[in-house]
């Protein structure tokens, strides 16, 4: 927006990537079902790629490669999945079983039907590239205001006219609602209806034995629900994935740190699926929150009889890796009135 010479405002009720963003394991994928996500996955990995020379400075990406790994139940969807992937130009490697053992060294096969590699993949820094994106905005003459909750949207009729925070109203011709988990209440302030929940979702910090072949890549365990991302010096970012439960909770009021029976049970699944890990030491668990909608997918654009506003929330687990093309596609929307046809499911 403020490149497009915009004047805007960016209102955070903390500092830069002090909600979820910051706690994102921040693995960047292109393997999605739909060529949406594709497409949108494909665009924010260039923009990460070419962040120094479009921010001025590094988002903290890391070309790794990414494997999701599949269940004999997984096969059918992922083969018509990469065949999409690939007639979009993705780039992606196919293996029967366990293999690349480049890629995930010393692996226990049990239960492990196929591979999808993708070299384009890996992972970012999420308070990095967060904080590279608010410099560069603040560089071209952007305004932000750190530590301003918002309290409430300002409505007049069928227009949202502005925000209030703690030292007064702020009149705008378009409020862009980017809140994450605090969408929902923002919207119904100005009593528009957002059908998102706040859902906790945990996190693990290990670090492996010195010495020990592990993985360098991100990784999707679907056939454990885990998911693994490298940090430097042997450390990991370990996850659970889907199938689990997620429990709804309250974004002004959770409990911010691990289970302890989540964590033995993340414990458990990885030193049985890789024996390097065995005897890994934690090193942090924690809690952030989710923002999702009842089809996992976000609520994106302008509000259909409400002039004045747009959503842009419900991001989930994957917000992360398209919010960069996300952002960039509402801009034009916003000023033009335009959009991709596609882009518009949202």
């Amino acid at each position: 927006l403020r490149k497009a010479g915009a004047k805007t405002l960016l209102i955070e009720r903390g500092e830069p990537a002090s909600g979820g963003t910051g706690k994102s394991a921040a693995i960047v994928r292109q393997s999605y079902s739909t060529p949406l996500l594709v497409r949108l996955a494909r665009t924010s990995i260039t923009m990460f790629e070419n962040s120094r020379a479009e921010l001025g400075q590094d988002a903290g990406f890391v070309r790794a490669g990414y494997c999701f790994v599949l269940s004999q139940d997984m096969l059918e969807g992922a083969r018509k999945n990469v065949a999409m992937q690939k007639s979009l130009g993705i780039v992606n490697e196919w293996s029967d079983g366990p293999g690349f053992p480049a890629h995930l060294p010393e692996l226990n096969p049990e239960g492990i039907a196929g591979i999808v590699y993708e070299p384009h993949g890996g992972y970012a820094d999420p308070v990095q590239a967060t904080e590279a994106y608010v410099a560069a905005f603040k560089t071209i003459g952007g305004e932000f205001r750190a530590r301003r909750p918002v309290r409430r949207l300002l409505r007049d009729g069928d227009r949202i006219t502005g925000v209030e925070i703690d030292s007064g109203e702020i009149a705008a011709k378009v409020i862009v609602n980017a809140a994450g988990p605090w969408a929902k209440p923002l919207a119904e302030s100005a009593g528009l209806a957002l059908p998102l929940r706040a859902v906790r979702e945990q996190d693990t910090v290990w670090q492996i034995p010195a010495g020990r072949n592990v993985p360098a890549c991100s990784i999707s365990m679907g056939v454990d629900a885990c998911y693994y991302r490298p940090l430097s010096q042997g450390r990991f970012i370990i996850g659970r994935g889907f199938p689990k439960e997620y429990h709804d909770v309250d974004p002004y009021n959770y409990k911010t740190s691990a289970d302890d029976d989540f964590i033995r049970d993340v414990q458990t699944r990885v030193e049985r699926r890789f024996p390097a890990f065995t005897g890994m030491k934690l090193i942090e668990a924690y809690a952030a929150l989710y923002d999702v909608t009842p089809d996992w997918y976000p609520v994106v654009g302008p509000r259909e009889g409400v002039a004045g506003y747009a959503d842009f929330s419900g991001g989930s687990g994957h917000g992360f890796k398209i919010a960069p093309a996300i952002g960039r596609e509402l801009a034009g929307w916003l000023l033009t009135g335009k959009v991709a046809d596609d882009f518009r499911q949202f």
